[in-house]
């Protein structure tokens, strides 16, 4: 693995970095706890004082007997494990010190039928070696450009695994590292999103993804990045008046010097076309407006829009390990309940995370006044957020639903759950339990141009004519 702190982006990426005022990263004496008494990924090793959340031993790294190898649905780890106890509206006072905002929102809102089922905490998450290492690197040498919209002196690891700084510049360091997570090389799957009803009804759109995280790269270095964080493309596959449309994404680190560029098919018309509006809070029409573009991913894009400030560590429930609702064969009836996911398919934890929020800059437009995440200390995923309208009003619940790939190894979320509390609908992504394979991981390092515009209109057009045939 290359790496090179001192090489930037070049061209005007260079001369935006050269003129803005940088952090400090951490010393090399503290970054050495990392592999000590802190996880290779920042958090501490300990467990807490009351023994619900365990030491940190490694992490899961070595699949269960009969897992096959990447894209098979994975066999439950934990198979044994069981309930310990389960939150209601009835007792959730009882544990109130350990539920967010929007979990209370969640079990008023839906008082007879949501519920948080508790098992014994494990920390699963892990990173391959190289990951680790260049994370040690990282520390030293990562640095925040001006005020969040890039960072430097960083790739193929965590940037912050060890926060520093005032709260604001701690926060900026909590979400880029969500941002940039471990999440494997390159991956594809064939899933599904709905957008579920009031009274319970939703729609499919299934789609083929793919994704190069040129972030970690095997074959490349920072200074390979060229200001662009990962690839994705997308194929729609079904219904039929939305198949053959695809979209590219070339997600860019500093979003102020060159916001994203994505492209759009049109089967119809057989044309490529500039995707201007991939930002902020622009609508996401799939999600029949319950998810806004920044929403994808929990959270993405340009920090700049909002004042960020960091409130410590927690220990909360939160999603974890849950393999139960990535079984294979689980019909997606089962999975997907009238205002919320099947609560017994869900697992959740206690786990320690940081806490962030995001207000919405005087002056500044975005449907969300405000936002308060709760990023996994372990894995940096935002396993929740909690996102509230121009009046302070709480309106919007997410939850990322995360488990092991210990195919990789790592945690990621299984699907992402976006409520509306205000309209009481819900959106959710990733269904692929009634498809043959779930996310399928290797280390191949694609060509560049296999993420242009003209393969974009190459391979759409291509998968148009197979369906039709």
């Amino acid at each position: 693995m290359r790496y090179n702190k001192n090489v930037l982006f070049g061209g005007l990426l260079a001369l935006s970095f050269a003129a803005s005022p940088l952090q400090a990263a951490v010393s090399s004496s503290e970054a050495a706890r990392l592999g000590q008494d802190l996880t290779p990924f920042g958090s501490p090793k300990a467990g807490n004082n009351a023994g619900t959340i365990p030491a940190w031993d490694g992490g899961l790294t070595e699949p269960p007997a009969g897992y096959e190898g990447s894209g098979q649905h994975h066999i439950n780890p934990f198979p044994d494990d069981e309930v310990l106890f389960t939150i209601t509206a009835s007792n959730m006072d009882q544990y109130s010190e350990y539920l967010t905002d929007g979990v209370r929102a969640m079990l008023e809102t839906y008082p007879t039928t949501f519920r948080i089922p508790v098992y014994q905490s494990r920390r699963t998450h892990a990173v391959p070696e190289w990951v680790a290492e260049n994370t040690r690197k990282n520390a030293v040498n990562a640095e925040i450009v001006g005020e969040a919209e890039g960072i430097e002196g960083a790739f193929g690891g965590y940037p912050f695994p060890i926060l520093h700084g005032n709260n604001e510049e701690k926060a900026w360091q909590v979400i880029w590292n969500h941002l940039t997570r471990w999440r494997g090389v390159s991956v594809t799957r064939r899933s599904s999103e709905v957008a579920v009803q009031t009274n319970g009804d939703y729609s499919l759109v299934t789609s083929q993804q793919e994704a190069f995280f040129n972030f970690y790269n095997p074959e490349g270095g920072e200074e390979d990045l060229d200001n662009v964080i990962f690839y994705y493309l997308s194929f729609t596959q079904s219904p039929p008046r939305l198949a053959g449309g695809a979209i590219l994404i070339h997600e860019t680190l500093n979003q102020i010097i060159n916001p994203r560029n994505g492209w759009g098919y049109n089967a119809g018309q057989r044309r490529v076309r500039r995707a201007p509006n991939l930002g902020y809070d622009s609508p996401i029409a799939a999600s029949d407006n319950l998810r806004t573009a920044d929403d994808t991913d929990i959270f993405n894009g340009a920090m700049d829009r909002y004042n960020w400030d960091y409130e410590g560590v927690r220990e909360i429930y939160i999603p974890y390990n849950n393999y139960r609702i990535g079984e294979k064969g689980t019909p997606y009836s089962e999975i997907l309940g009238m205002s919320h996911l099947n609560p017994d398919l869900t697992r959740w934890e206690l786990h320690r995370v940081h806490v962030v929020e995001a207000t919405l800059k005087e002056g500044e437009r975005h449907i969300y006044g405000k936002r308060r995440f709760y990023v996994d200390e372990d894995s940096w995923n935002t396993v929740l957020l909690d996102q509230y309208d121009g009046r302070g009003n709480l309106w919007r619940v997410t939850m990322g639903i995360p488990k092991n790939y210990y195919e990789l190894p790592g945690v990621w979320t299984v699907l992402d759950v976006y409520h509306d509390l205000q309209a009481r609908r819900y959106h959710v992504l990733g269904l692929d339990t009634e498809e043959p394979n779930t996310r399928v991981f290797t280390n191949d390092v694609p060509n560049t141009r296999y993420f242009s515009p003209a393969s974009l209109r190459r391979r759409s057009a291509m998968l148009t004519m197979q369906m039709i045939h």
